[in-house]
């Protein structure tokens, strides 16, 4: 009988990289914890609806990628393809937004998206996000900027472009759409047959378009910047001012929309030329209507997501922390079963203050040394007839070269860094 392997575009998280993750987590809790952001967690899985309202019905997450499934009480529900809508629906239900003013919040999770894997993308994937929701100012855009920004540097990525834009108010959009349907309209017949079909449905998303037909048409398509009214222009120019007042640098990017229908206002990409063209690793953007589309009052919110598979891409080309294995400080070896007993209690005691493991096996003193030496453990406490008699344990430091010695046990921790 064959052995049953994974599903395409899922991946084993393995004991050795998972250290890196447990790294990449901690990172993010810290900043966001530093920012006075606060975890949510919501469920797996969703009503339908609350991604099909949310992202919206013309994008290609709900058209082509969402994994939905009826449940024995005949009810649509979906894997979530994404965090915001589902934060949102949350929030909602919870009142969340009585505690705070500004309710401030993070997430770490698991989504899935049926799409074609390649590197840095797969049908399970995880996100570190932030939302920061109630403000309508653009001082809560820099803010998760900011965030954003402080927790790349934190983990020492340095070769990364902030591309900004915005895409205005309703009103903005709707005069800009006018114009650009009908520019795209006039070049129909050169465009992709997906940009055919968003021309009608979200002529937005064409601008995103990676079809090379596509995007020799859109290089004279007008530009939303052109089309913002007085308010949308102040929102943009006061974020400009606000990163600017912090030295973060930025490139103006006018083709710039995000894949989902929420976004209003600043829209924003993070890119590192590790990632080759799939270059994108963490975006977002302000996204005003989001909680009326899921039955909520009107309330302005603006966040970002980043993918954490990505960012373990770049790490993996980058020196530092991130690359050391996990490191074992001790192994306790009996020589000889009678001493298993021993080992345990050497072993219980060190746990509190050290990373230590026990043999298991019951191999000899020369393959367990062998095994030490391949972990990369620090200290070998070695127990035979000798060291049973006298209550001790035998250091040898396998990294150094130091003179291995006997120790009292109850001395044993004032021998250990």
């Amino acid at each position: 009988m064959n052995a049953i392997q994974s599903i395409r575009g899922t991946k084993d998280i393995l004991p050795n990289e998972s250290h890196k993750w447990q790294i990449l987590e901690a990172t993010a809790r810290e900043i966001s914890s530093s920012f006075g952001y606060r975890e949510l967690r919501t469920p797996i899985f969703e009503k339908t609806e609350v991604f099909s309202r949310g992202v919206g019905d013309g994008t290609d997450i709900v058209n082509k990628e969402m994994y939905t499934f009826n449940d024995k009480g005949n009810e649509s529900l979906t894997l979530r393809p994404e965090q915001t809508a589902a934060l949102v629906r949350s929030v909602i239900q919870n009142n969340l937004l009585q505690e705070n003013p500004v309710t401030r919040l993070y997430y770490i999770g698991q989504y899935f998206r049926y799409e074609r894997p390649q590197k840095g993308r797969l049908r399970q994937f995880h996100q570190f996000g932030i939302e920061c929701i109630n403000s309508p100012y653009p001082e809560s855009d820099a803010e998760v900027i900011m965030l954003a920004i402080n927790f790349i540097k934190r983990l020492k990525i340095n070769d990364y472009r902030l591309l900004l834009n915005s895409i205005g108010n309703e009103e903005s959009r709707k005069n800009y759409k006018t114009a650009l349907v009908a520019f795209l309209t006039a070049n129909k017949d050169g465009l992709s047959e997906d940009s055919r079909n968003r021309l009608d449905i979200n002529p937005l998303r064409i601008l995103d378009s990676k079809a090379t037909n596509d995007i020799d048409i859109v290089k004279n398509a007008p530009i939303i910047l052109d089309f913002l009214d007085e308010e949308s222009q102040l929102h943009f120019n006061t974020v400009k001012s606000l990163l600017d007042s912090v030295g973060i640098k930025y490139d103006i990017n006018p083709l710039l929309v995000r894949g989902l229908d929420y976004y209003s206002h600043t829209v924003f990409e993070f890119q590192s030329t590790h990632l080759g063209s799939q270059d994108a690793f963490g975006g977002g953007g302000r996204y005003n209507g989001l909680f009326t589309e899921l039955g909520g009052k009107d309330t302005p919110a603006v966040g970002f997501a980043m993918g954490m598979e990505r960012l373990l891409l770049i790490l993996e080309q980058l020196n530092g922390d991130m690359n050391k294995q996990y490191q074992v400080d001790a192994m306790v070896i009996p020589t000889d079963a009678k001493h298993i007993e021993l080992a345990m209690q050497v072993h219980n005691l060190l746990v509190d203050s050290h990373t230590c493991i026990v043999e298991l096996n019951r191999r000899s003193l020369k393959a367990q040394l062998r095994e030490a030496n391949k972990l990369g453990v620090r200290y070998a406490l070695i127990i035979g007839d000798d060291e049973a008699n006298k209550n001790a344990v035998t250091i040898k430091y396998m990294a150094e070269e130091k003179e291995q010695k006997l120790i009292q046990i109850n001395d044993l921790l004032n021998n250990l860094e």
